[in-house]
């Protein structure tokens, strides 16, 4: 009795543990999306690294994302814009053609969520 609800108790912890992981969009370099933006354009996708650019008003604005392999824009309209430097973790879909505070950015990545 001990043995078979133990086996049931770990398979649908591992089923969870399956579902869970495969929610979580992946984890993808700067430099991967700008060799192909069209294989990732529509795509949710997670980039991290470090803040090296930014600018914005009213609560929303664009900053910059250095992975160490290249550097995307990234449009946050919830989150705020981090300070230089930050280190984060950033989810969001990619797109092609966008225009913020009279600059044009041919790939930028539309924030949904943020990690530090």
């Amino acid at each position: 009795m001990l043995r078979t609800s133990t086996r049931i108790l770990c398979t649908v912890l591992l089923a969870a543990g399956t579902l869970l992981l495969a929610a979580c969009p992946a984890r993808v370099y700067v430099n991967d999306i700008k060799r192909d933006p069209g294989r990732y354009a529509g795509r949710e996708v997670t980039v991290a690294g470090r803040v090296t650019n930014s600018f914005g008003a009213m609560g929303s604005g664009v900053f910059e994302v250095d992975d160490g392999t290249g550097r995307i824009w990234v449009f946050s309209e919830r989150y705020g814009i981090p300070g230089a430097d930050a280190r984060l973790a950033v989810t969001g879909v990619i797109e092609q053609g966008f225009t913020f505070g009279g600059r044009h950015f041919v790939v930028i990545l539309r924030e949904t969520e943020r990690r530090r």
